[in-house]
């Protein structure tokens, strides 16, 4: 299909004033520190069930497929539209938006906007070129290399991307979400454009949650730094990482904050003058909270810190494996793990 202009005016409905209340009750609403924006709405929209509070979020999806957004609206009444440009808009019996993906791989927008004139919600949707149009290792030219031939422990997340994003130097500063854009993950391998990546949403959202949370703890941050986020299986390989690293799968970043000084290392997070692995420390603290939450639950995943080297400074990894997995994780905090029953992952379960 080509990307000539369709615009699909479809009416929201609502939902329970209970769910409007757990979105609403998400991190966002204590003190943070001057200057930073959360990003949020006043209301909510589910995404494939997944609750999107923010103005901006990004889905990814294979051509032809189908997305349901629902906004979440509680007993106010509020009425939506939903408007795409390019793809198929409907409204199931649920009342609910399901938007249908054109078949021609690219960058799409969808944008909600309550009929009051309220603040809109933009959906940056991802088109990705299928997987099955590789030539050997290679995708357009890229190289991707080959996925593990068995996923591990037969889970599904470990089977190989059904797709890619393309990304080139026009849509590589396209925001996925508030604080962050699409070049932000790419992989560090040379090499020019076209290039791709596979990213997740669940991942974007942990990261906005992070940030949220380092500036209601008193940390002015508008950015992570994101050092390492998709990691193509080649690239991966010529690290010496392991085989099932979930950077592999779009599902893992390396971040550090570095606002203050804007020295491309990680800043002094616990003001003890110096900048070594008690930052990174502070930091995989403050994330190991952030799925804390039952309403953060599908958040969860693994969690990792590393000391500074001749290469880089100190720094944390942070992912969205659907499952706990700690490393790197000091004495004391192992203990009060030991201690409270918690699920310490062997190294076997771990890894970047």
């Amino acid at each position: 299909m080509s990307r000539e202009t369709l615009m699909k005016t479809i009416h929201g409905s609502t939902l329970t004033a209970a769910l409007l209340a757990l979105c609403l009750a998400l991190p966002g609403h204590a003190a943070r520190a001057a200057g930073y924006a959360a990003g949020k709405l006043p209301y909510a929209v589910t995404i494939d069930g997944i609750i999107n509070p923010y103005r901006v979020m990004s889905i990814f999806v294979m051509p032809g497929d189908t997305v349901d957004l629902t906004p979440m609206v509680g007993s106010t009444g509020r009425r939506f539209d939903l408007l795409a440009d390019a793809g198929s808009v409907s409204r199931d019996p649920m009342e609910a938006f399901r938007w249908r993906a054109p078949e021609e791989p690219g960058d799409y927008v969808l944008r909600i906007s309550p009929r009051d004139g309220g603040p809109r919600m933009r959906i940056n949707a991802f088109v990705m070129v299928p997987a099955a149009r590789s030539v050997g290792e290679r995708l357009d030219g890229y190289l991707i290399g080959r996925y593990p031939a068995k996923a591990r422990k037969g889970l599904a997340i470990y089977q190989p991307p059904r797709g890619f994003v393309r990304v080139t130097p026009q849509n590589a500063g396209m925001p996925v979400s508030p604080h962050f854009t699409l070049g932000q993950f790419l992989c560090k391998e040379a090499g020019g454009f076209p290039k791709f990546v596979v990213l997740r949403r669940k991942l974007l959202m942990k990261l906005e949650l992070v940030l949220e949370r380092l500036n209601a703890a008193g940390v002015a941050a508008d950015e992570l730094t994101v050092m390492s986020g998709y990691r193509t299986p080649a690239y991966n390989s010529s690290l010496g990482n392991v085989e099932y690293s979930r950077h592999q799968w779009g599902g893992a970043a390396d971040v550090y904050v570095d606002v203050n000084p804007r020295d491309g290392r990680m800043d002094d997070l616990n003001g003890d003058g110096r900048v070594d692995r008690a930052d990174a420390d502070w930091l995989y603290r403050l994330i190991d909270g952030v799925t804390a939450k039952p309403m953060q639950a599908g958040l969860i995943g693994g969690l990792g810190q590393y000391s500074a080297t001749r290469a880089h400074g100190p720094f944390v990894h942070v992912d969205v494996r659907g499952m706990r997995a700690r490393w790197g994780v000091p004495a004391p905090a192992n203990a009060m793990a030991s201690r409270r029953g918690r699920e310490v992952a062997s190294a076997g379960d771990s890894g970047r």
